[in-house]
């Protein structure tokens, strides 16, 4: 799992990751973009241009002939948009890592964006926007970034609104795309039994001609709160869905192994407190489950379950005293340990494939700005002490940094808004 880095003269970083016997060897270009790096006008413009980079090439002219080289190769294949980047990726046997290469290159480097695909994949997009839509589960997710980020980039859905999709010309998409699909924000990523030497000797053939460009950044996150946030998305389900949020962090900060440790002890995990709790112990739910989120400057711990609509204010209690424990009482050294083993087994089961290594480290590249060895992760997680794990929740279970999200058929919210609060 060791891997090596080079920067170009031009910017464009390349980043190797050796896995000596492995079959398969994955090639994954990301670029620095996402829907964060949108405007308002162009929210969902990175999700439908990626679409549209599969509709052929210069050298590929049809989609089908992108599609059936790699079918040829047996190959994987997909792409995928997030907030603060974008990758496309083929995974094959190592045999043909040159053609695959260069069919990802090709297919990054050469779209040609034609307009009569362009009218046929807006149709998709705008059923893709109703199918999650139609997923509540999903969907409270869209809701949560609305209401802690607001009209700003991070509030606003990766996929984008229905109006903008309806109207965006191939010209947006040549523009958003000169503008951010340079060296400087690219990023080749290949994890396989291949060489440095032979990556690079593909990258200077392949890359060669990539634009150098002016390396644009997105609007900076601004934390803004002064009392729990609460937004409900009033929707006739079986089941309601919600996610409980608290402000964190970026990527880069400090305190993340405490929180990863905090995250373990909360909610991963069939033992976790809130799995014992809410499942075991009280029968309110099928999952539940604590996540932390982090992006270059800012981040969310975030706590989701699926209830029923009758029992959400018991829930929001029980939740709230949850995570007032571990600010106030120190977790013993049995739960700790045991909380390290599981994140650090699960880092490691993580990574047993090409392609996992591949976006663990695109994540870190993009997110932190530097590269971290699962082994020198696993250092740091070690490291983390029970008055670290308290201290750090102390600093983030308070109201100001407290938000709840809701999607589900709900008849009043006052009672709920009433309960959200550690006071």
């Amino acid at each position: 799992m060791k891997y090596k880095k080079t920067t170009l003269p031009n910017g464009l970083r390349v980043i190797t990751i050796p896995t000596n016997g492995n079959p398969a060897v994955m090639v994954l270009v990301v670029v620095e973009t996402g829907s964060n790096y949108e405007t308002k006008a162009q929210n969902g413009l990175s999700h439908f241009l990626e679409h549209m980079c599969f509709k052929g090439t210069t050298m590929r002219p049809k989609a089908s002939e992108i599609a059936k080289e790699l079918d040829g190769l047996g190959a994987q294949n997909n792409a995928f948009t997030s907030n603060e980047l974008t990758g496309y990726y083929a995974k094959a046997a190592k045999k043909h890592f040159a053609k695959l290469f260069e069919i990802i290159s090709d297919l990054y480097l050469n779209p040609t964006l034609p307009a009569a695909d362009l009218e046929k994949e807006r149709g998709v997009i705008l059923e893709e926007i109703s199918m999650y839509e139609d997923q509540p589960q999903r969907n409270v997710w869209v809701v949560l970034s609305k209401l802690m980020y607001g009209e700003t980039p991070a509030g606003r859905s990766i996929l984008g609104p229905r109006e903008n999709i309806k109207r965006f010309t191939r010209d947006n998409f040549v523009d958003y795309r000169g503008e951010h699909y340079v060296a400087s924000k690219t990023v080749v990523i290949v994890a396989g039994d291949v060489s440095e030497q032979v990556v690079l000797r593909e990258v200077n053939k392949n890359f060669k001609d990539i634009p150098k460009g002016k390396r644009l950044s997105k609007q900076v996150v601004r934390e803004r709160q002064d009392s729990p946030g609460f937004l409900v998305y009033k929707k006739k389900t079986d089941q309601t869905h919600m996610v409980m949020a608290f402000r964190t962090c970026g990527a880069r900060d400090k305190r993340t192994p405490a929180l990863a440790v905090l995250t373990e002890i909360l909610g991963k995990g069939m033992s976790s407190r809130l799995f014992t709790k809410l499942r075991d112990e009280m029968g309110a739910c099928y999952y539940v489950r604590a996540g932390h989120d982090q992006y270059t400057d800012h981040g969310a711990l975030t706590i989701s379950t699926g209830i029923n609509v009758s029992r959400i204010k018991e829930v929001v209690g029980v939740l709230l005293e949850e995570c007032a424990k571990l600010a106030n009482v120190l977790v013993s050294n049995e739960e700790l340990q045991k909380a390290k083993e599981h994140n650090v087994g699960h880092l490691y089961m993580d990574l047993e494939t090409t392609d996992s290594l591949a976006e663990f480290y695109a994540d870190q590249e993009v997110g932190r700005g530097d590269l971290e060895s699962p082994y020198e992760l696993e250092k740091r997680l070690r490291a983390v002490t029970a008055k670290d794990v308290m201290k750090v929740a102390r600093e983030i279970f308070k109201d100001n940094n407290l938000n709840l999200a809701i999607v589900g058929d709900i008849a009043d919210s006052k009672p709920i808004k009433k309960v959200l609060t550690f006071k």
